[in-house]
């Protein structure tokens, strides 16, 4: 009897091991889809030198989409490029969201404001929990949505979906051609400890938020509105796809 219980044991550890080598060497499928009137250029970036996902950049035509995976512990973040114009070398500049000036980011981010989706795939490391989020921390150019499938726990939708450029203040526009096309944040705008959450302002006891994130956050409950957002605005998951919508209304 005790040789048997040893073997089922043994068994079930093997088990065990097998299925937790399957979770961790689950690819993460990201979607990109886009359902704005015009043609963006999403720009990926990863943290940790991980996976490059779409070579950094690529052109998405609207009502187009593409698909991406990522390994188990990816971290990064996507975001929509505007008004782009790239020549055959991939070289070029985008009115919004501009990366270095190249049609593939290589490790560059988009230059402020831009929206943000924000990604931390599971591991081994945090039980295989992702975290995800909107972020309008580095500013507005488009409205975006995050929306988790076959995944388990909270696994809600996040995102900005409001257009703020139309009723972005003055002293945050961006514009381009007589419209506005992006909104700043304030710490871009003024780059002051208040509004930066920098200094004397670094905890989040000593940065509340601002006239200026509170009409950020009023506009798109779900996403980053400054620095110290974190309790509406970081969601989480296990196990899930994810797909990523620019201009979830249509705009």
């Amino acid at each position: 009897m005790a040789i048997k219980h040893r073997v089922s044991l043994l068994l079930v550890s093997l088990v065990i091991f097998f299925q937790g080598s399957r979770v961790s060497a689950r690819s993460t499928v990201f979607t990109l889809k886009n359902l704005c009137s015009y043609t963006i250029w999403p720009g990926t970036l990863a943290g940790n030198n991980g996976a490059v996902l779409g070579d950094g950049g690529f052109s998405l035509a609207p009502s187009a989409s593409n698909q991406f995976p990522a390994p188990a512990g990816w971290s990064g973040r996507f975001w929509a490029r505007t008004g782009c114009n790239f020549d055959e070398s991939g070289n070029g500049k985008c009115t919004t969201g501009d990366c270095g000036g190249k049609l593939k980011c290589s490790g560059s981010g988009g230059v402020p404001p831009v929206t943000l989706a924000e990604f931390t795939i599971g591991s081994n490391s945090n039980h295989f929990m992702d975290f995800y989020d909107v972020s309008l921390v580095d500013g507005y150019n488009a409205g975006m949505g995050i929306q988790p499938s076959g995944g388990t726990g909270d696994c809600k939708y996040a995102g900005c979906v409001a257009d703020l450029n139309p009723n972005c203040p003055p002293e945050l526009e961006v514009t381009s051609a007589g419209s506005t096309v992006a909104c700043k944040s304030a710490c871009a705008a003024f780059n002051t400890p208040e509004y930066c959450c920098t200094g004397d302002h670094s905890t989040p006891a000593t940065c509340p938020p601002t006239e200026y994130s509170k009409l950020f956050k009023q506009a798109c409950p779900d996403a980053y509105s400054y620095a110290y957002d974190d309790e509406t605005s970081t969601f989480t998951c296990s196990g899930a796809d994810y797909t990523i919508t620019f201009c979830p209304t249509g705009m």
